[in-house]
């Protein structure tokens, strides 16, 4: 049975321990990647992509890359997020392309990439900085995933723990289109959940009248 949003947000922890005699089943993992997908992006640029991992031999090299988290391996599906660097820049082509989508008026057309270029003129001006960027929109996709994930019943564990460079080498990433943001490792615990631990409401939301 689903579980309504609340619920998934309570049921959703970062697992450390994965059962690795469950699977999830291919179906649901592509519900969780469909929530990626549509996930929200800075002007619609989309700028991700997720390799998913199931060779468990590819696995085991990873994990040495990500201080040895048992997650990487125990995981059915390791979800490697990855942030794009070329396809936002203005010169690639893609950019213009995802504004040409809207079947704008040239004029108008040509009015959001002025807009694009200028205001990211401090973003785009180098790939460390894109990236900087780019990340920080594949969170969005990230959170969407794991909170789908829960409504499933099934676990996730944020990784950001991890060796970038080498990762990067080991899957063979042109680092000029995609840099490794984080992992999200999928299946279900094998250990009892431990206590939710938030901060009080009055403490992180403050309301302006």
């Amino acid at each position: 049975m689903e579980k309504s949003f609340m619920e998934a947000m309570d049921f959703r922890h970062a697992c450390k321990v994965f059962d690795e005699s469950k699977k999830v089943d291919v179906s649901d993992m592509e519900t969780i990647l469909e929530a990626a997908r549509k996930s929200p992006s800075s002007f619609g640029m989309e700028a991700w992509k997720f390799l998913v991992v199931t060779n468990e031999e590819l696995k085991a090299k990873i994990r040495p890359l990500c201080w040895d988290q048992v997650q990487i391996t125990s995981c059915s599906h390791l979800v490697i997020v990855l942030a794009g660097i070329e396809s936002l820049k203005p010169e690639s082509g893609e950019v213009y392309k995802r504004f040409a989508r809207r079947e704008l008026p040239q004029e108008a057309l040509e009015k959001y990439m002025e807009i694009y270029a200028g205001h990211l003129a401090g973003v785009l001006n180098s790939d460390e900085n894109i990236y900087a960027w780019s990340a920080r929109q594949t969170y969005i996709a990230s959170a969407n995933m794991m909170t789908c994930a829960a409504t499933l019943g099934i676990d996730s564990c944020p990784i950001e723990g991890f060796e970038k460079e080498p990762l990067e080498e080991l899957l063979g990433l042109d680092t000029t289109k995609f840099q490794v943001a984080m992992l999200l490792p999928f299946g279900y615990r094998i250990n009892p959940q431990p206590q939710q631990l938030r901060r009080d409401a009055d403490e992180v939301i403050e309301f302006i009248e």
